[in-house]
């Protein structure tokens, strides 16, 4: 009598304690499903990691408009006088504008000089009205082809291609974490549910027994062993509705609201169910994704983008080898008036001009071949970052899709051994009911048929990522899971 007390209030205690699953379960009703797209129009609308790595390209094209600022026009004015002891010792004025040419490196100057005094050094003495002047000051050899200018300005616009590709990288990488992590959503959610139902199931069962325990249909033991099992698949349920919790968690932190706010996942949320059928591997799709990757794979993109500056800055180095040799000449006219026009060289007799010319060559050469040097070892080390790169990428697409073949072969076979355990178990039931089997093979059984469906689920999660993986591999990524 005391046995079946202590029965009595076992199972008054398991089923109090599986009320609260209960109505978990009951509320599954009300969830709402979250899918990827959910997850994609979240993330890329409000993601503040990605507002920042949206800023790269930014950064790289103020790169290209300070390399553009070299080119801008400049004017320049000095002024400079000295009155002592009633004599006007000198009153020099001076004003250019300059104005940066791309071809051939040449300056265009148009100017102003007014140097008058009775101390004014005669070579720059000007008559009272002044002297104005249009000329050209050109490289013709060290700066002709490319100059320090134009260097910095093509290697900036290279360096805008550069960052392009490296924001698709990171952008590629935030998506592929974010993709992990809501299949690893998915698993836990699963799982969770799985259990769920192992705990209803032998809560259901142990009543039962318990209650044909008490009428003495059933025998005391039966009702302690069917006690064990559900305290051990609550103990089990309770561990991994933590590990749901965790996913749920780790999954939200890439949720932000448009005022840039974290925002939590639902606990009403449950992720997008899954059709086994559609999880294939297509060869198709493993050509395609090589092909693309050669194509535009933004660690390729990136090293071709190197390659083009260390290309200009190896053309710069070469024109550096150059003797230095720089003429400018300058048309003189004494008029001012010029409307309001830009003075031309019709304005000025060309028999009034000022000619000037440079020349600088080092002997050695060493500081610029020493640059030039370090420029193509920096070429050589990239062509075999280019061929390592290329075919580390080729072979980890190559792996990856291995992997989903892999993943899509066990998922078959996993599907028709939970389909075989189904029918072991419905057997075992029905020889249950006749007495011709004993409740610790059932429990044996539905505890198989549980775990063999949560690997199924661990199996599709794995192939999920594989494929997101495959994609991320290939240097792109897609929302068609």
């Amino acid at each position: 009598m005391i046995r079946l007390i202590l029965l009595i209030l076992i199972g008054l205690s398991s089923s109090a304690r599986f009320a609260a699953y209960g109505q978990t379960d009951t509320t599954a009703s009300l969830t709402e499903e979250f899918s990827l797209q959910d997850l994609e129009d979240f993330l890329f609308s409000n993601h503040p990691v990605l507002k920042q790595i949206n800023l790269l390209s930014e950064s790289a094209r103020a790169s290209v408009t300070q390399a553009l600022g070299k080119f801008d026009p400049a004017l320049y004015a000095d002024f400079q006088s000295k009155y002592f002891g009633e004599t006007d010792y000198y009153n020099d004025w001076s004003s250019e504008l300059k104005v940066p040419l791309w071809l051939a490196g040449a300056d265009l100057k148009v100017g102003y000089d007014r140097n008058v005094g009775m101390f004014t050094n005669p070579q720059s003495r000007t008559p009272n009205t002044g002297l104005s002047g249009i000329g050209l000051s050109i490289p013709l050899g060290q700066g002709l082809l490319i100059d320090s200018r134009r260097n910095t300005l093509k290697q900036a616009r290279a360096m805008v291609e550069y960052a392009e590709a490296d924001q698709v990288k990171q952008i590629n990488g935030l998506w592929y974490q974010a993709v992990s992590d809501y299949w690893d959503w998915y698993y836990a959610y699963r799982q969770f549910r799985l259990l769920e139902e192992g705990v209803r199931l032998a809560d259901t069962r142990f009543r039962a027994i318990s209650a044909q325990t008490v009428l003495g249909d059933r025998p005391p033991i039966d009702s302690v062993e069917a006690a064990i099992t559900l305290q051990e698949r609550e103990m089990q349920l309770a561990k991994y509705a933590i590990e749901f919790r965790n996913r749920k968690l780790i999954l939200s932190n890439h949720l932000w609201n448009a005022e840039e706010l974290p925002v939590e996942l639902p606990d009403r949320a449950r992720p997008s169910a899954i059709n086994i059928s559609d999880l294939t591997a297509d060869a198709q799709l493993l050509s395609h994704l090589l092909e693309v990757a050669e194509q535009q794979h933004p660690e390729l993109l990136m090293l071709e983008s190197k390659g083009l500056q260390l290309s200009i800055e190896e053309r710069y180095r070469r024109e550096m080898l150059k003797p230095r040799l720089d003429i400018s000449g300058t048309l003189i006219s004494s008029r001012r008036n010029f409307g309001e026009s830009i003075p031309s060289i019709y304005d000025f007799n060309w028999g009034n001009y000022k000619l000037g010319m440079s020349f600088a060559f080092p002997l050695f050469l060493r500081g610029e071949r020493g640059k030039l040097r370090e420029v193509r070892i920096k070429q050589d080390q990239l062509r075999y970052d280019q061929v390592i790169v290329g075919r580390n990428i080729r072979n980890d697409i190559n792996t990856t899709y291995n992997d989903l073949t892999a993943y899509t072969q066990q998922l078959r076979l996993q599907v028709k051994s939970i389909a075989n355990q189904e029918i072991l178990l419905a057997g075992e039931l029905q020889k249950f009911e006749l007495g011709e089997s004993t409740l610790f093979i059932i429990n044996n059984r539905e505890t198989t048929l549980i775990d063999m469906q949560r690997q199924r689920e661990n199996l599709i999660a794995a192939y999920q990522k594989a494929l997101a993986g495959l994609y991320y591999k290939a240097g792109t990524r897609t929302t068609e899971f």
